[in-house]
């Protein structure tokens, strides 16, 4: 399958196809790739905050904008 293929297909395929790879990771056991330290150290302090109660948590659209370098003011 080529990326024009993909490219080429309803969206509802594409979704499909996307669920089969996820659901291939995440059987695989050895995939021979480390997550980079600073994935250990984000989870860290997220798992640090909800213990201390001042995690601060934000609605999808307010993630999303953030990431974008957006503000919701």
């Amino acid at each position: 399958m080529t990326t024009a293929d993909i490219a080429a297909m309803p969206v509802a395929e594409k979704l499909k196809l996307m669920e089969a790879l996820w659901d291939s990771l995440c059987t695989t056991t050895d995939m021979g790739v480390e997550s980079p330290p600073w994935h250990e150290a984000a989870l860290k302090q997220a798992k640090d905050e909800l213990a201390a109660g001042t995690a601060h948590f934000v609605d999808w659209a307010e993630a999303k904008d953030g990431l974008r370098g957006n503000s919701r003011a």
